[in-house]
């Protein structure tokens, strides 16, 4: 759902998908994380979860 609304409102995003570079979970979880899809944006809090709310403010 996450990639689906960032496609749909034309905001860039690079995916880091964690089933094919398992490595990256180490990484999620030495940032705390427990669950994906994690957003990370530059200068913005990283956003965990499905949060359209907060995912509107990216395409501003």
């Amino acid at each position: 759902m996450t990639k689906r609304f960032l496609s749909e409102h034309n905001i860039p995003f690079k995916e880091r998908n964690i089933n094919t570079n398992p490595a990256y979970i180490d990484y999620l979880k030495s940032q705390g994380f427990q669950a994906v899809p994690v957003v990370e944006s530059n200068g913005n809090e990283p956003i965990a979860g499905f949060r359209p709310d907060i995912l509107k403010q990216l395409a501003i």
